[in-house]
């Protein structure tokens, strides 16, 4: 029976986050800010008429791509920290990939890190989300 290399799992995972992200990114691009065809609506706005915290990202994501960040803040004030995010676990993605995939020495000690970092990075950019769901939830 083969055995697997140590990291092999860590590089699939890194290797599956990058693909989500470069999709989320790839939608961003693809999408004009200046028209109204997004083909995913905002499910909470459709059934209350209401905006949530998260409308208009998309919207926003498509403006900062193209460098309009004062547009974008409009249209979401959240949206650069959400897109900082992306942005980070993209680089971070394709470094500690590549890591792996060329030495995967200190595994154990940079999955940890990376973990820990990117809960962090979660926190921060998404407080504000999860502050207006514990809100409207209680």
């Amino acid at each position: 029976m083969k055995q697997n290399r140590p990291g092999r799992s860590y590089f699939i995972l890194n290797l599956i986050l990058t693909g989500v992200i470069l999709s989320i990114m790839g939608y961003s691009f693809f999408y004009s800010p200046d028209e109204e065809k997004y083909p995913v609506p905002c499910v909470h706005q459709v059934i209350t008429g209401e905006p949530c915290p998260s409308c208009g990202l998309s919207h926003a994501f498509s403006l900062i791509v193209r460098g309009r960040i004062d547009e974008a803040l409009q249209w979401n004030s959240q949206s650069m920290r959400v897109f900082l995010f992306f942005a980070l676990q993209l680089v971070m993605r394709i470094v500690l990939g590549a890591w792996t995939l060329m030495t995967g020495r200190w595994l154990k000690q940079i999955t940890v890190a990376d973990a820990t970092v990117s809960s962090v990075m979660a926190l921060v950019a998404f407080y504000p989300f999860m502050r207006s769901l514990w809100l409207t939830l209680f």
